[in-house]
């Protein structure tokens, strides 16, 4: 008996058992979000999966969560975005770390290019990698800067859902990123900094959460860039 094909096709079954048991999952719970979303992009986006699942022991890319936590909290939460993205969308994404919520909408909507500006190197190693891999890198720049060095990006939205003392650096996230529409992920610590920054905004609760929400925030005709 050849052990070592049988340990090959046993990892090869296993596979394609998380496989569809994270397709399952997906299918059971993306009505609750209201997203279509087809064979094969679920296909990509298990991928996406399993790519930050390998890297995220070294990169912490997400905290530990099962695999049905994973589906919910990153990617059909990241997905809530598609519905105010405009049809041949350009938006930007600040600090994405795994690639929330921006390489799970690129991976539905093929439609949709985003710049994903991202600090740490080694994470927007993975993000430009993880590109290639979901077959995607063709509607994606990735920036390793600051979002207040990045100068000039291309994109009327900005997206953010895990920045680094993110409601500390929200006032410069407006500043910088002028006469733009803002969807931000957060609770309600986002919500009073909004209010004091005297935004005009509409929340949207997510499913399954009492405190997590989108935040759609208006562009201000206003703002005077940096």
């Amino acid at each position: 008996m050849d052990f070592g094909a049988t340990l090959t096709f046993g990892r090869f079954d296993r596979i394609i058992d998380i496989k569809n048991e994270f397709k399952q999952v997906l299918e059971d719970k993306k009505q609750l979000f209201g997203v279509m979303i087809e064979d094969a992009s679920a296909s990509r986006l298990f991928a996406h999966y399993e790519l930050v699942h390998s890297a995220n022991a070294l990169l912490h890319l997400t905290g530990p969560v099962s695999m049905e936590e994973f589906i919910e909290r990153h990617i059909l939460e990241s997905l809530a975005l598609l519905e105010f993205l405009p049809t041949n969308a350009s938006f930007i994404d600040v600090g994405p770390g795994g690639g929330f919520p921006s390489l799970p909408c690129l991976i539905v909507r093929p439609d949709l290019t985003a710049t994903l500006i991202e600090s740490k190197e080694k994470k927007a190693k993975f993000l430009s990698d993880a590109a290639i891999e979901l077959g995607i890198a063709d509607r994606v720049t990735v920036i390793n800067k600051q979002f207040s060095e990045a100068g000039r990006v291309p994109g009327d939205i900005v997206t953010c859902r895990a920045l680094d003392k993110f409601t500390d650096k929200l006032p410069q996230l407006f500043r910088h990123f002028p006469r733009r529409e803002f969807m931000l992920f957060g609770g309600p610590s986002l919500r009073e900094v909004l209010i004091a920054e005297g935004r005009a905004f509409r929340e949207i609760l997510l499913p399954n959460s009492e405190r997590r929400y989108l935040f759609v925030v208006k562009n201000s005709a206003n703002e005077i860039g940096c």
